[in-house]
C-alpha cells in the first residue's frame, strides 16, 4: 500500500492497526479505520466485535439492504450425487446433455421466480416475532451437535447483511435442516473442518439458521433456498449486494474451499474498488475539510485583522479626542482666566501718592526675573496683592506669594463672593520696602 493521499499520522495508524489485528491486507486495515474516523480504539473493538461473532456496535442502519439474486452473476456449484448419471457419450448424447442443462437451468430460474414471490406472501403472513431469538436459539443447539465450525454471526440477517456491507466482506449464509442427511453429513465433515473454518473465518461473515424458524423460512424464501445443504456468497458490487456464489449439496472440505475461493477470487475486485471508492470519498472529504479549516483561518484571521485595525482606530480616535478635548479645556481655560483677569483688574485698587500716610511699597519678583515695584495701603488686603499680580501679562496662571527671609508663604487668594476679604497687609506683617518672591505653581 503507497501512502494514496494518507497523511503520515494516518499511516502510521495503519501500521498500527496491522501490528494489532494480524490483518495481511493494509487497505482493509486503511478501510476499516476510515470507517470509523481514523479513531484507532474503536476500529480496534469494532474489529473485534466482527471477529467473535458481534454485531457492529455503530450501525446505522437498521434495516437490510435489498439483495440481488440474479442467476447469470452467480457461480452455481452442485455437488454430484453417487447415482447420478454421467452424461451420455456421442454427438447425440451431448446434444441430449446441453438440453437437458438448458431445461434445467430455466426451470431452475423459473422455480426461483415463484419461490420468491410467494416468500413475499409468506413474509406479509407470517412476520418472525424474534429473528435475533431464532438464531441465538439455533446456534446454541448447533454447537451441542457440531462443536465445530467457523464463528457464527451473532445477529438478524439483516444486521448481517448491513455489517458485510459496511465492513466491505462476504457473507456467507447457511440455512440449516436438520431433517436431510446431506445436510448432516456435511455439518459433520466440510464444514467442521479446520482449513474451511480458517477460511470462513478469515475472508468471511458466517451467518446461520434453522430452516425450521420463522427468521430461517423468511430469508431461504428471500435467497432463494430450496436444497440442502446449500450455502449463500453475497457482497458488494457495484454498491449493491448480490448473491455471487450458490453452493449446493454436499463435497469434501478441499471442494469447499476452491468453490468459496473461485467466488472470492472472481468477486474480489469489486471489494476492493468499493475500498478504493471510500478512500477517495474520504480523501475528498479530507481535503474539503482542509481547505474549510484552511479558508475558516483564513477569515479569522481576516477578522482579526480587521478587528485590530478598527481597535487601533478607535484607539487613534479616543486619543484624539482626549487632545482635542484637553485642548479645548486649555483654550477654555486660557479665555476663562483673560476674562477673569479683565474682571479683577477692576478690583485692584489705585495705587497711593508716594509718601502718603499708611502707605506701603513691595517689590515682586516674577519667576521670569521682572522685577515690580507697587504702592499699596497697608489696609488692603492679601487678595488685593494677589489680584495684581494675576492680572499682570507676565505672571503665571497658578502661583504663591513667598516672604524672603523667614521664608513664609502669604496666604492669599483669590476671593469668592460671599467670602470675607482676606488679611490685611499690617496683619499679613508685610512692611515698607518688602521683597515679595512669585512662585509659579505649574512649573
Amino acid at each position: 500500500m503507497d501512502n494514496d493521499g494518507l497523511s503520515n499520522e494516518q499511516t502510521e495508524k495503519v501500521l498500527q492497526f496491522q501490528d494489532i489485528t494480524g490483518l495481511d491486507d493494509m487497505n482493509v486495515c486503511r478501510d476499516i479505520l476510515i470507517r470509523h474516523q481514523w479513531d484507532l480504539e474503536v476500529a480496534f473493538q469494532e474489529h473485534l466485535n466482527i471477529r467473535e461473532g458481534r454485531p457492529s456496535a455503530y450501525a446505522t442502519e437498521s434495516r437490510a439492504p435489498a439483495v440481488v439474486n440474479d442467476r447469470f452473476l452467480q457461480h452455481v456449484f452442485s455437488s454430484v450425487r453417487a447415482n447420478s448419471t454421467p452424461p451420455p457419450g456421442g454427438v447425440g448424447g451431448l446434444i441430449g446433455y446441453v438440453f437437458n442443462y438448458l431445461v434445467n437451468f430455466w426451470y431452475s430460474a423459473f422455480t426461483s421466480l415463484v419461490s420468491t414471490v410467494l416468500g413475499l406472501f409468506r413474509n406479509q403472513e407470517s412476520i418472525p416475532s424474534d429473528p435475533l431469538g431464532d438464531v441465538l436459539r439455533f446456534i446454541e443447539t448447533y454447537n451441542e451437535k457440531y462443536p465445530e465450525h467457523p464463528v457464527f454471526y451473532q445477529g438478524t440477517y439483516s444486521q448481517a447483511l448491513n455489517d458485510a456491507k459496511n465492513e466491505l466482506r462476504f457473507l456467507l449464509v447457511y440455512l440449516h435442516s436438520e431433517a436431510t442427511a446431506e445436510a448432516t453429513a456435511f455439518c459433520r465433515g466440510a464444514l467442521a473442518n479446520p482449513e474451511v473454518i480458517e477460511f470462513v473465518n478469515r475472508r468471511m461473515l458466517f451467518w446461520a439458521c434453522d430452516m425450521a424458524s420463522h427468521e430461517g423460512k423468511r430469508v431461504a424464501g428471500a435467497i432463494s433456498v430450496r436444497t440442502h445443504p446449500t450455502l449463500i456468497i453475497i457482497g458488494m458490487r457495484a454498491n449493491k449486494m448480490i448473491i455471487m456464489g450458490r453452493l449446493e449439496g454436499d463435497c469434501s472440505a478441499e471442494e469447499l474451499i476452491r468453490r468459496m475461493d473461485t467466488v472470492v477470487s472472481d468477486n474480489e475486485v469489486w471489494l476492493n474498488q468499493a475500498r478504493q471508492d471510500r478512500l477517495e470519498r474520504d480523501l475528498t472529504q479530507t481535503l474539503r475539510q482542509q481547505q474549510d479549516e484552511a479558508y475558516q483561518r483564513s477569515l479569522q484571521a481576516d477578522q482579526e485583522k480587521q478587528r485590530r485595525k478598527q481597535q487601533e482606530r478607535e484607539e487613534a480616535r479616543r486619543i484624539q479626542d482626549a487632545i482635542d478635548a484637553e485642548r479645548r479645556a486649555e483654550e477654555q481655560r486660557k479665555e476663562d482666566i483673560e476674562r477673569l483677569k479683565l474682571e479683577l483688574a477692576d478690583q485692584v485698587p489705585t495705587e497711593p501718592e508716594a509718601g502718603a500716610p499708611g502707605t506701603i511699597s513691595i517689590v515682586f519678583k516674577l519667576p521670569s526675573g521682572l522685577r515690580l515695584e507697587r504702592r499699596f495701603h497697608n489696609t488692603n488686603t492679601m487678595t488685593d496683592i494677589y489680584n495684581f499680580i494675576f492680572c499682570h501679562p507676565q505672571a503665571p496662571d497658578s502661583f504663591e506669594i513667598t516672604t524672603n527671609f523667614p521664608k513664609r508663604v502669604l496666604e492669599c487668594n483669590p476671593r469668592t463672593e460671599g467670602e470675607p476679604a482676606g488679611p490685611t497687609l499690617v496683619d499679613s506683617g508685610l512692611k515698607n520696602r518688602e521683597v515679595l518672591f512669585v512662585a509659579d505653581l505649574d512649573a
